[in-house]
């Protein structure tokens, strides 16, 4: 990873360690739950992204070094809350699917975020299953 790619990955995650909880709050923020890897309790982060059908879609900005990428990697079961409701589903890693093109069809206040902070993007869809 170059230099400054890890200058502005611990500049937004110092900046998100502040304020994800604060916004974790927000009755219609979208929220993704994962399991910890390590303690096995829910790990709930802000996300930005569209549900399309019984799919919803994502785009991490950090790819495999999220933390909640590396969740979802030793378990994908999560829980996603959409718009004050949480729904159950099979998260998946997408690393062939084209991220910027993905963001193009997300909310366009989280995509630009992930393409301005954003050093390995990667797209994530999670199945729905209720």
């Amino acid at each position: 990873m170059s230099r400054l790619a890890d200058v502005r990955f611990r500049a937004a995650t110092s900046f998100q360690r502040r304020v994800n909880p604060l916004v974790r709050r927000l009755p219609l923020q979208t929220i993704l739950e994962t399991k910890g890897r390590v303690s096995g309790l829910p790990r709930r982060t802000p996300v930005g992204g569209r549900r399309a059908g019984d799919s919803f879609w994502l785009v991490s900005e950090f790819g495999e070094r999220s933390q909640y990428v590396r969740n979802i990697k030793a378990d994908p079961r999560v829980r996603v809350r959409i718009r004050g409701r949480w729904h159950t589903g099979v998260a998946h890693l997408l690393p062939d699917d084209d991220p910027v093109a993905r963001l193009r069809r997300l909310p366009r206040f989280n995509g630009l975020g992930v393409r301005a902070f954003g050093t390995d993007l990667l797209t994530v869809r999670v199945d729905l299953t209720d």
